[in-house]
């Protein structure tokens, strides 16, 4: 949905490097009440991605201004490139209003929308199969993070396990809805942060899981279950009556399954559509490279659609009505074979390209990311100065480079953890989401940085 991004509710992120030296290693860890608010309101935290903008945006970063020698390269963001790629179909570049549009649209979604969201996954993933999805079975929201609050609002009292490291919105999201317990499920880079079915049993059963959310592929590592063990993570499910949240936003950036545009999803696996307790979140703002238009959805049961569609009469009141009338037609299978297509080529170029240039500097790389276009790296060999999250970060900064450092996808709800250091202190996620041309001079001015301090 994981996910620039992708509620849009701010998680977490309660370390914060101070404005400090360079030469500082160790984030500051703030207590609960170093901060004061104002009155009643508490000090919400701030996404990774939000805080390491807005720490950029000190340093003199404008967004939309990334051409030329001296433009900011932001390996920080969330979001894809969204201009034409060669082999995809023409962007959308106007979007016409009726005059009914000027309405508010149904909390659900509009249905013709749903309809076609419905069609979509039946073509891509369940042709033959007895079993279909219907309208009734996909709810439409304004943003990933609101697809994802709502289905958080909607939960019971159960155990949710949540994996480390994973997408950092997740964090206040599990902390802000009380009614059901966050479960942390650690994945060690040395195994490559595989997962096995084994594994996923073992958890769900020991821990008294009544559901588990995961970011498929994962962001920040770009892991991928797919194939005969996504199969087998959805039959798990079935068998032990444990719900899958499976956040699919980055579904078609993955590499390695062959054909020119493969695309995965948990909704292949299902076997019956209303029964089975496997629930995804998707929508336009990754895989169609539209995040500006906070077209996304929800699909599963239609118990859960209704429950995620009453949580979102209260939460959100429903989607732009004039946006998603437009995105009907991007759902044809025709057009999204094609923008898959050349979203395979494209950036299965730039990961090789960011591969290369990050183990030429010396950061190490746990796994070559499955899906996403995120590299998950340990700066942790450089040299003192930068050799941890935060200080690479910092100094970055100062060479107009915007990175992410690692620490914030420790999913920490409730700050459990606050004052034990995170295991991924010295990793950090780069974006390979920007054109190729700001790829390469980023790792260029990466290269200098690393140099300065040698």
């Amino acid at each position: 949905m994981s996910t620039n991004d992708t509620i849009e509710t701010p998680p977490p992120a309660d370390i914060e490097a101070p404005p400090a030296p360079k030469m500082r290693s160790e984030p500051v860890l703030r207590g609960p009440n170093e901060e004061k608010s104002l009155g009643a309101f508490r000090k919400v935290p701030r996404t990774g991605v939000i805080y390491v903008m807005g720490e950029a945006t000190k340093h003199g970063y404008r967004p939309g201004v990334d051409t030329g020698e001296d433009a900011w390269c932001n390996l920080g963001q969330g979001q894809p490139e969204t201009g034409a790629l060669p082999g995809a179909p023409p962007r959308c570049e106007a979007v016409t209003i009726a005059g009914d549009d000027q309405e508010y649209a149904p909390v659900a979604g509009l249905w013709e929308l749903r309809e076609a969201i419905a069609d979509f996954y039946n073509r891509a993933y369940r042709r033959g199969m007895p079993s279909r999805y219907s309208a009734e079975n996909v709810s439409v929201s304004g943003g990933g993070r609101a697809s994802l609050t709502r289905a958080a609002a909607a939960l019971g009292q159960i155990n949710l396990g949540h994996f480390l490291p994973d997408y950092t919105a997740y964090e206040e999201l599990l902390d802000v809805f009380r009614l059901f317990s966050p479960i942390p499920i650690l994945l060690e880079s040395e195994r490559g942060y595989a997962f096995s079915v084994g594994d996923l049993r073992r958890e769900i059963q020991g821990r008294g899981l009544g559901a588990i959310l995961t970011s498929n592929p994962c962001n920040p590592t770009g892991k991928h279950v797919r194939g005969e063990e996504l199969a087998a993570w959805v039959g798990t499910a079935r068998d032990l009556d444990c719900t899958m949240l499976f956040d699919e936003f980055y579904s078609h950036y993955v590499y390695g399954l062959g054909g020119p545009a493969p695309m995965e999803s948990a909704a292949r696996y299902v076997e019956d559509v209303d029964q089975d307790p496997v629930v995804i979140f998707d929508g336009l703002t990754k895989n169609w490279r539209y995040p500006g238009w906070r077209v996304t959805w929800t699909v599963g049961p239609r118990e859960v659609i209704d429950a995620v569609a009453s949580a979102g009469s209260f939460l959100d009141g429903g989607g732009s009505k004039p946006m998603q009338r437009a995105a009907v037609p991007l759902l044809d299978m025709e057009h999204v074979r094609a923008e898959t297509a050349a979203i395979q080529r494209t950036f299965s170029k730039k990961r090789d390209l960011m591969l290369e240039g990050l183990r030429k500097l010396g950061i190490q790389v746990d796994v070559a990311p499955e899906g996403t276009f995120y590299v998950f790296g340990s700066v942790a060999d450089l040299p003192s100065g930068i050799n941890d999250g935060h200080s690479f970060f910092r100094a970055a900064l100062e060479h107009r480079v915007i990175v992410v450092p690692g620490e914030f996808f420790d999913v920490n709800p409730g700050k459990r953890r606050a004052h034990r250091a995170s295991r991924f202190r010295h990793h950090v996620r780069f974006s390979f989401g920007p054109g190729e041309e700001s790829l390469t001079r980023a790792l260029g001015r990466l290269e200098k940085m690393i140099k300065s301090y040698t």
